[in-house]
């Protein structure tokens, strides 16, 4: 077998590419990372070989496509079933679905007012109502969980899974945009962030030089 392949976009802006490379990248399975830039000449000529509709990402495995963040994920959690992307009890699984669910369909002033920005922190943002329940859902969730299945260890339902490669993108859009987090969230944010797979994605993202300007915020920035 040719091993696994997983197309990305860039990596400062590509939230839902993070996902699932936050999950191979976490347990250590072995996979070639191919980037293509967003919204450039090129974008459209170099996704064409793939049946995803011009979007990342997309992971292939000998000749399989699997494209979709979340159809990824489920994916990756059943090739490798040692990893545990889901967890075990089947409430907590059936939860842990749920949250993932959400996180794929709803969100949208958060997504809107806070685009991932690896490399950027804006200090002094305000977001606006919406953008501010979303926050506050966010939080909710992550409470929930960590109170009724997080015993076990720092992630959504102690141990690391699908859950925490969803909510990935969203620690890194409230670290850069400086957005105060309740006690169990700081933990949770930390934990994810100080994970070294996290830290490498962050570096990598660091050393790109494209600017998207679309998913640029419009807010005073420095360097994160």
């Amino acid at each position: 077998m040719a091993g696994l392949t997983l197309v990305i976009g860039n990596q400062n802006y590509s939230s839902w590419s993070l996902r699932p490379w936050f999950f191979l990248a976490h347990h250590g399975i072995p996979f070639q990372t191919r980037k293509v830039r967003l919204f450039t000449d090129s974008m459209e000529r170099d996704l064409a070989m793939h049946f995803s509709d011009n979007k990342v990402p997309v992971l292939i495995d000998d000749d399989l496509e699997v494209w979709d963040s979340l159809a990824i994920l489920e994916y990756l959690a059943e090739r490798f079933p040692e990893a545990r992307g889901w967890p075990h009890e089947p409430s907590a699984r059936a939860v842990a679905r749920s949250v993932c669910a959400e996180m794929h369909s709803s969100f949208f002033a958060l997504r809107d007012e806070l685009p991932m920005n690896c490399r950027r922190r804006f200090p002094g943002f305000q977001p606006g109502p919406e953008a501010q329940r979303d926050i506050d859902r966010v939080f909710g969730l992550w409470n929930f969980c960590r109170e009724r299945y997080g015993s076990a260890g720092p992630w959504l339902f102690g141990r690391f899974g699908v859950a925490d490669c969803m909510y990935a993108p969203v620690v890194m859009r409230l670290l850069s945009y400086e957005i105060p987090l309740d006690p169990v969230s700081t933990l949770y944010a930390r934990a994810l962030y100080d994970d070294p797979a996290m830290r490498r994605w962050v570096k990598d993202a660091a050393e790109e030089e494209a600017v998207i300007e679309e998913d640029e915020a419009d807010w005073p920035s420095v360097p994160f």
